[in-house]
C-alpha cells in the first residue's frame, strides 16, 4: 500500500466529476453516460485533483472524517476499484 500512496491520481480523458442537481448527487459523466455516486465515494473522487497523491487525499480525508477507522484502507481500495472501472488512472 505504501507505493499506492505515493501515485497522483487522475481523472481519465472523457471522465468529468461534478454535481448533477437533477440526480441530487455527484456523478462522473463520461461520453457513454454517467455514474452516480454515493456520499463516500464523492468525497474521494472530490479530491482529486490530478496532482495530489493518494497519501495527501487520505491525510485531507482522515482530518475532515476523525472517527472513520480503517479510512485508508477503504479510500485506497476504492481507488483501486476506480483504476480497474477505468475511471481514474495513477501516474
Amino acid at each position: 500500500m505504501t507505493d499506492m500512496l505515493t501515485r497522483i491520481p487522475a481523472f481519465r480523458r472523457g471522465f468529468r466529476f461534478q454535481w448533477e442537481p437533477a440526480q441530487d448527487c455527484h456523478v462522473l459523466l463520461y461520453p457513454e453516460g454517467m455514474i452516480k455516486l454515493n456520499e463516500s465515494a464523492s468525497a474521494v473522487l472530490g479530491e482529486v485533483d490530478g496532482t495530489r497523491t493518494v497519501g495527501a487525499i487520505v491525510a485531507e480525508l482522515q482530518a475532515r472524517y476523525p472517527d472513520a477507522e480503517g479510512i485508508e484502507e477503504d479510500i485506497v481500495a476504492f481507488l483501486e476499484v476506480a483504476v480497474e472501472r477505468f475511471w481514474i488512472e495513477l501516474r
